[in-house]
């Protein structure tokens, strides 16, 4: 592992001494966020005069070590203004510690759904659009591909100006440009995750864009992929399809916008949402493509073979009220 960071300009070893005294010795009130792989801890490295998000990553979890070498391999060779920059590392027998770029706005997906200011239109889409950069760049214009494979709103991180930067590579994957489907581990998270790889175990450039469609249908709706509401489970993809089939596609936008967004701009986004997770995965497009259709650079397919809405699973009708809809999802999310 040292052997990584042994050269060059890229990540250095920081000693463990540097990193607690940063943290206040990892104190509770330094925490910024706790999950399945550890917790990340904001602080101050006095000698870079420089604010940092420390990642803590559980040794208790079996993929502990496994996620964070996966990050220390992967990270370290990628640069890009939409990527969370990895700043060090350190690591024993007892801790896997891993420095990165402060992001002072945190994740975002609070800022979608927890934060009292609501995300305007004009962010929204330039975070869409900054997301869709980092992924071309992993799929496209890194020496290898990189697969993301956990790509989602919490994994989005945001500066102090609301650029996107994405992170959280513990699940990543370096494959050949010339290999079609490149892993058969299955992980990813739920609501998000190709249902092929379900199926399958497989994984592919196509996977990561179909999480991306989900992200920006997410992103338009103000909604979660995924909401159980009394007996109904509710399938965003399959509520936009329903509004898409009945000429009204624009009855899915977030409601706390109250109307003020660009409505070509809205309608593109969820028409590349649909492109993005078709069933099949040969009829989604490049990253290339989605980005050039985002930035209105390239048409639309003349007709989007919308996802079957049987792959998703036999659920009630999802036409229900949408005061009733939104108001449970905003309850759940905060």
């Amino acid at each position: 592992m040292e052997g990584v960071f042994r050269n060059g300009a890229g990540p250095k070893r920081f000693d463990y001494d540097v990193l607690a005294a940063a943290t206040g010795n990892f104190s509770g009130d330094r925490k910024l966020g706790e999950g399945g792989f550890g917790s990340v801890y904001r602080g101050f490295i006095d000698k870079l005069n420089l604010d940092v998000a420390i990642k803590r990553v559980s040794r208790s979890s079996t993929q502990g070590w496994k996620e964070y070498a996966s990050e220390v391999k992967i990270i370290s060779g990628l640069r890009h203004r939409n990527l969370v920059k990895l700043i060090g590392w350190y690591h024993n027998h007892d801790e896997l510690l891993l420095v990165f770029e402060l992001m002072l706005n945190g994740s975002f997906d609070k800022h979608l759904y927890i934060a009292q200011n609501i995300l305007s239109w004009q962010r929204r889409y330039q975070i869409i659009l900054g997301i869709g950069s980092a992924l071309l760049y992993l799929h496209e214009e890194c020496e290898q591909d990189v697969l993301h494979r956990d790509i989602k709103p919490s994994n989005v991180m945001l500066d102090a100006s609301f650029n996107a930067k994405l992170g959280d590579f513990g699940l990543a994957r370096l494959v050949s440009h010339s290999r079609a489907t490149h892993t058969t581990e299955l992980a990813g998270t739920m609501g998000y995750l190709d249902p092929a790889c379900i199926s399958t175990g497989k994984f592919s450039t196509e996977s990561d864009i179909y999480s991306f469609g989900v992200v920006l249908l997410e992103v338009d709706c103000g909604r979660q992929p995924v909401v159980v509401l009394l007996d109904n489970t509710i399938h965003l993809i399959r509520r936009v399809l329903e509004l898409y089939r009945r000429q009204v596609i624009l009855d899915a936008v977030d409601p706390r916008l109250s109307g003020d967004f660009n409505g070509l701009e809205m309608e593109r986004v969820l028409l590349v949402g649909l492109w993005c997770t078709q069933h099949d995965q040969s009829l989604r497009p490049s990253m290339r493509q989605a980005i050039s259709a985002l930035r209105f650079e390239a048409p639309l397919p003349t007709v989007i073979n919308s996802t079957p809405v049987g792959h998703l699973g036999s659920t009630p009708s999802l036409l229900v009220d949408d005061s009733t809809v939104t108001n449970s999802i905003y309850r759940s999310s905060t």
